[in-house]
């Protein structure tokens, strides 16, 4: 299988992982400001709110590449291309992607006290090391030979995503909750 004929499923899967990640940051955009006891209703609209917000703004690297390959010379080749830089753009996400469900497993599976530490130890750092890891999966579509094209629609993706939780925090939870 070449990478051309995997780039739907690669394509799919990348916009699964953002659309997963964005739900998650219109989680942390909520998180720690609604005193409440019983907050299960906020938590899940807070998570909704950050998926249709991560949907819209995903569609910024979609239009990038196509964009992209109707400006090119050769569509095949920068299809190519883009499929190549996809795989270089997964890799790091995926190892990031494990880290996280590993240590979600943990919070979810551990006793009370060794799951906040898995909670406080994991997930604490790992969201901090959001930008880092998009910095690496830029930096994996030059890598694995995407180029120019490839990179310009991770950059669009990286900033699309990295977009959601401030845009969340500021439209809904700037103020605290009452």
């Amino acid at each position: 299988m070449t990478p051309q004929d995997a780039a739907p499923a690669l394509a799919v899967t990348l916009t699964a992982l953002g659309l997963v990640d964005s739900a998650f940051s219109g989680f942390r955009a909520h998180a720690g400001r609604d005193a409440r006891i019983r907050k299960h209703r906020a938590v899940v609209r807070a998570t909704l709110r950050g998926l249709a917000v991560g949907a819209g703004l995903l569609l910024a690297p979609v239009l990038t590449a196509g964009a992209v390959l109707l400006a090119a010379a050769d569509r095949d080749r920068t299809y190519a291309a883009l499929a190549e830089g996809a795989i270089g753009f997964l890799v790091p996400l995926a190892c990031y992607t494990t880290a996280v469900l590993l240590s979600l497993a943990a919070y979810l599976v551990l006793p009370f006290r060794a799951s906040t530490l898995a909670l406080v130890a994991g997930l604490g750092p790992l969201t901090l090391l959001r930008p880092l890891v998009l910095a690496a999966a830029c930096a994996g579509t030059l890598a694995s030979g995407g180029g120019a094209p490839a990179l310009l629609v991770g950059a669009a993706a990286g900033a699309a995503v990295l977009c959601v939780e401030p845009l969340v925090h500021r439209r809904w939870y700037a103020a605290p909750q009452r």
